[in-house]
């Protein structure tokens, strides 16, 4: 025992170099939770529609058409990301910025359309859903049409925020189940690297409405309101944070947490896309299966070609996708609304807190719901709904990258560089198809 004042005898382990930490074990959650709106907007885009969209465009173009997902990688991140630094910077979504410094005319117009295309897509996904369901378990599919519809509201209005996010980000794992389905089918792998690597146009109407088709779902217009409205929402979830325009420290890194988070979820989103496309062109092209108009029709035709198994791992896929896809749908309607109209909005309000919010989300997911009750075949206006999106997106995506640009929205933090001109690489990318579609039809 030492007296006070007096030194201790020296221990000779004192000089060790102190024990490295142990490291941490592998954790797939602790990844996930690393990531935050990219990975949930890439993911949701591949939803059941997209999935017939890509079905069909497989089925009828076979290999040929894989070129469109190594355009569209870079094209659709550096948007994406434009979307995610507007509303990290500003504190606001699209919606709010363009009703704070835009006519209103302008911002109803692009809520409204966005609001339609939105509400067909929720009612084409719950369809495709229902009639997966019914292909694995009967039944029938009006009673998992409501089902699936009443609790993707549900529970974004009544489910915590942060365990609402975390489910969402665990839904993402149902999107291997594509890259699960090439292993039964037959592909063709140099024909496959030749269509992504060395792109066969043809000139008609058909092969350019299908471009647009493929565009307008990948380069969605509800991706830019949803993902800027969720890094908005992130502010107001964690109070460390703040608009970057008010508290410009720690920038740098914020810009760099959005890249990787955008770039890591667009990728992981054209890689599924392009894996169903093979799959399509694979087992249904090459044995002449090409009139393929919905996500379910793809699951039923792999049964015979690839067998029970690729059917089970399809359907699932289509189920889990939309549970995905459909919370986003509703939500990025809510959000352009609720933003236009200076609402109380966001996910982490109370319903008490936000009603109006709440109310256009539960009105967007029950029009999706009825629409499957009334003559309109959702499937049949879901090909339209994404040329729809695919033309809605021209004049978004223009907005967006001028309001990228003004000091009064951006402060300090304006879009420039390389980011810029690939924004508008991507804008000009679609202009042109909607264009090329457009000349295709007058021929």
């Amino acid at each position: 025992m030492t007296r006070q004042g007096t030194i201790p005898p020296h221990d000779k382990h004192d000089d060790a170099p102190a024990a490295k930490p142990r490291r941490q074990p592998f954790r797939f959650s602790r990844v996930l939770e690393t990531l935050g709106p990219g990975l949930i907007t890439g993911a949701s885009d591949d939803d059941p529609s997209g999935i017939g969209t890509y079905s069909q465009a497989g089925a009828q173009l076979g290999y040929g058409i894989g070129w469109t997902m190594l355009l569209t990688f870079p094209l659709m991140s550096a948007i994406q990301e434009i979307s995610a630094r507007v509303g990290r910077i500003t504190g606001h979504g699209i919606a709010g910025n363009v009703c704070r410094h835009y006519p209103g005319w302008l911002l109803a117009v692009v809520v409204a359309l966005l609001s339609i295309a939105n509400t067909i897509n929720i009612a084409a996904d719950l369809s495709a859903m229902a009639d997966a369901t019914k292909l694995l378990i009967g039944g029938p599919a009006i009673l998992y049409v409501v089902l699936f519809g009443v609790t993707s509201v549900a529970a974004q209005i009544f489910m915590n925020y942060r365990r609402y996010v975390a489910i969402l980000k665990w839904l993402t794992l149902s999107l291997f189940a594509y890259v699960a389905a090439l292993a039964f089918a037959k592909v063709s792998w140099m024909e496959a690297l030749a269509g992504v690597l060395l792109p066969r146009i043809s000139w008609s109407a058909d092969y350019f409405t299908t471009i647009v088709a493929i565009l307008g779902t990948t380069i969605s217009p509800y991706l830019f309101f949803w993902q800027a409205s969720q890094e908005a929402e992130e502010q107001r979830v964690d109070v460390t944070k703040h608009p970057l325009i008010e508290r410009h420290y720690g920038a740098r890194r914020e810009f760099s947490r959005i890249r990787a988070d955008t770039i890591t979820g667009m990728a992981f989103s054209n890689l599924i896309a392009l894996s169903i496309i093979v799959t399509a062109a694979a087992s249904l092209h090459a044995t002449g299966k090409t009139d393929i108009q919905t996500s379910a029709q793809a699951a039923e035709a792999l049964r015979p070609i690839a067998g029970p198994f690729a059917e089970v791992i399809f359907a699932l896929g289509i189920v889990g996708t939309g549970l995905l896809a459909i919370p986003v749908l509703a939500g990025a309607t809510a959000y352009a609304v609720g933003e236009g109209r200076r609402w109380r909005v966001g996910l982490t309000r109370r319903p008490k807190e936000a009603i109006a919010f709440y109310s256009v989300l539960a009105l967007s997911g029950g029009i999706g719901i009825a629409l499957n009750f009334t003559p309109i075949d959702p499937i049949a206006a879901l090909y339209w709904s994404a040329v729809v999106n695919g033309v809605l997106a021209v004049p978004v995506m223009v907005l967006l990258m001028f309001m990228a640009r003004r000091r009064d929205v951006m402060d300090r933090f304006v879009v420039g560089g390389w980011l810029y001109w690939l924004g508008w690489l991507s804008t000009g990318a679609m202009a042109l198809s909607v264009i090329a579609m457009g000349i295709g039809f007058l021929l």
